[in-house]
């Protein structure tokens, strides 16, 4: 190799031994960066709630006591805000409906599931809530076939949803209908006058029973850890067709001159636990790990300001339905059933 060759290697190598320094630093300077700024969590329209303001105003507390970084709350009104919020990194950590993470994660897959509570027994085993098809106690005996309940006389009737990106208020119970009918899919049922005669979106869980207690609609869609601030069990139980909830004496906003109102449960149907969720691509690595760990420890699961026993007469934000509720580690691969019902 002639000298001025070996000058020209020499440049070359330091040239790209210089590049790669500074995509070095570059990669480090924006992780530094994403350590800087103030994190901000957004909440779907049901946990927006006036009355979930301390459950709020606790995991502020909480998470910038783990990261030491400030903390921005993101209360909406439509579920979709939520969503969009997410994806564009406008806000960085939710807790959402399995498939409004779906939805989020098919606009930007660096959005990635963490944590989601926990089955009776404290771990994925049974880690599912119920969505209701829900009608007046009155008139429940005309959606009876034999001693059974049966959606065979919801064609015609007057619907209310929650909104078409929630998992329990519409996603699941739609997928039911369109089973029961051999429907060809779910665009029939979202307008008035196709399958429904008439259909509404409540904008949240709370929005939907209230348009079933005021009379708007015959039939409603809703869940019920949204709901148990508002209404109560007076025959049966949560997880039985046929049983009866009535809206408590105090419930607070929407549900105030609804006292006393009832509703009975057609249907049952499970529903995968809403998983906490991470813009992985706008917060730093160390970060995210910080934010993990806080949600999966004792801590946080004993935490009396976020969880309260299902019959708390001010319920929290999540409710602690055995003594080993807990938050428990999950990733997109558990969300399969779901991915599978969306068709995302």
């Amino acid at each position: 190799m002639t000298h001025a060759s070996k000058t020209i290697f020499g440049l070359a190598a330091l040239t790209l031994f210089s590049a790669g320094a500074l995509t070095a630093c570059s990669t480090k300077t924006a992780e530094a960066d994403k350590a800087q700024d103030p994190l901000t969590m957004v909440f779907y329209p049901n946990e927006s709630a006036k009355s979930f303001a301390g459950s709020r105003d606790e995991l502020k507390r909480l998470l910038e006591k783990a990261t030491g970084r400030t903390v921005k709350l993101q209360t909406t009104t439509d579920y979709n805000v939520a969503i969009q919020s997410l994806a564009s990194g406008k806000a960085q950590i939710a807790f959402m409906g399995a498939s409004g993470y779906i939805h989020a994660h098919a606009l930007n897959d660096k959005v990635q599931p963490i944590a989601a509570i926990s089955g009776p027994k404290g771990t994925l085993e049974g880690a599912a809530y119920n969505s209701y098809l829900m009608v007046p106690s009155a008139k429940a005996g005309q959606y009876k076939v034999g001693d059974s309940y049966s959606l065979d006389k919801l064609k015609g009737a007057r619907f209310s949803f929650v909104s078409n990106t929630s998992t329990s208020g519409f996603v699941v119970p739609a997928a039911a209908i369109v089973k029961h009918f051999k429907l060809k899919d779910t665009h029939s049922l979202e307008k008035s006058g196709d399958f429904f005669s008439k259909v509404l979106y409540g904008g949240s869980h709370q929005g939907s029973a209230v348009n079933l207690m005021k009379g708007d609609v015959d039939v409603a869609a809703f869940d019920d850890v949204d709901l148990r601030p508002y209404l109560e069990v007076t025959k049966g139980d949560y997880n039985t067709a046929g049983s009866e909830f009535t809206v408590k004496k105090d419930a607070p906003e929407p549900f105030q001159g609804l006292a006393g109102k009832k509703a009975t449960a057609i249907s049952v149907l499970p529903v995968q636990r809403e998983p906490w969720v991470l813009n992985t691509e706008k917060l730093d690595k160390a970060t995210q790990a910080k934010i993990k760990d806080l949600l999966l420890t004792e801590e946080f699961a004993d935490d009396e300001k976020l969880f309260s026993k299902p019959d708390a007469k001010t319920p929290m934000l999540f409710v602690k339905s055995t003594p080993e509720t807990r938050l428990v580690s999950v990733d997109d691969a558990w969300y399969k059933p779901t991915h599978e019902l969306i068709g995302k």
